[in-house]
């Protein structure tokens, strides 16, 4: 087990510095410059040589190898570097609008799994062929439907037509109904379509015959014995949804006029503020392989059959 762990964080590590050189090569590439966006401002009123000063104080005239070694070694201490646009540290940026976009996040994921969970399983128990066909074809509705589309489309029908959710004025959580579930329906599309594949799967195994033949009722087996194994590749999947997290939570929070870590990201793209950008990439990579790293862990504990596979005695 310690070799097997040693390994996965060994390549969590690696994937973390390959995210960090990829986003700081690509950010650097990027035409214009966010100090000279600022400081070129007429209204300021600062001559060439105060504005390469500043250049000079933020490190921009530097040799590209040195930004990269500076800025990783910043990073590995905890430093995300100065917003130029903002005039303040980044991981105060960070640290004031994360709150706000996990308080979408989590409970949009959550929502996402109870839809998938709820979709594939009733599915599974409605007795009319066409309701069923109907209920696991709409994964395929919710993940085809566009993010901002669908937020829009909320708006309208509850906020505009039905007048039960203000947009105007809303309550702290009364304004979260539906961003949230404009993020957990997208989300919550592959989940379904994998559990209800996999529930198909394990439903012609032996143990299910066994079940139904010792007079168990079908929704008994569904729940009982069919759940926990069609659960595990839904499990993995759900990891790797987690970083689809930022994206969708970008999209909604712009759509509801939310604040975030995606309107926030939105305003360094405008600005081509590269600490703050570079800092909301490394953000997403570590929590994505952090998510990840677990599940990998947690899976063996719940299906014994993959200790031996991975070569692990837990």
């Amino acid at each position: 087990m310690k070799s097997y762990l040693s390994q996965r964080v060994g390549q969590a590590l690696l994937v973390l510095w390959a995210a960090f050189t990829v986003s700081f090569v690509l950010l650097q590439v990027l035409p214009g410059d966010a100090i000279l966006i600022k400081f070129q401002n007429p209204d300021l009123g600062l001559s060439p040589e105060q504005i390469a000063d500043m250049r000079l104080a933020y490190g921009a005239d530097s040799p590209l190898w040195q930004q990269y070694l500076h800025t990783l070694v910043a990073m590995l201490r905890g430093d995300f570097g100065f917003s130029v646009q903002a005039g303040v540290p980044v991981s105060e940026l960070i640290a004031s609008n994360f709150p706000d976009t996990l308080r979408l996040a989590l409970p949009g994921f959550l929502l996402a799994v109870v839809i998938a969970v709820l979709l594939a399983f009733i599915s599974n128990l409605v007795g009319f062929r066409w309701l069923k066909n109907a209920l696991q074809s709409l994964p395929s509705l919710f993940i085809s439907i566009p993010t901002f589309w669908l937020g829009i489309a909320l708006i309208q029908l509850f906020s505009f037509q039905l007048r039960w959710i203000p947009v105007i004025n809303p309550g702290p959580w009364q304004g979260l109904i539906l961003p949230i579930i404009t993020l957990a329906l997208p989300i919550s599309a592959p989940l379904a379509q994998i559990l209800i594949r996999s529930i198909d799967q394990v439903q012609t195994q032996p143990f299910v015959a066994v079940a139904r033949a010792k007079g168990a009722s079908y929704s008994r087996v569904l729940w009982r014995h069919v759940a926990l194994n069609a659960l595990l590749p839904v499990l993995t999947v759900a990891g790797l949804l987690l970083g689809e997290l930022i994206a969708g939570a970008l999209i909604t929070e712009t759509v509801f006029g939310l604040s975030g870590l995606g309107q926030l990201t939105q305003q360094a793209v405008n600005n081509q503020d590269v600490a703050v950008l570079q800092a909301i990439v490394m953000i997403s990579a570590f929590g994505f392989v952090t998510i990840n790293l677990l599940v990998d862990l947690l899976t063996p504990l719940l299906d014994p059959r993959l200790q031996t596979y991975r070569g692990a005695t837990l």
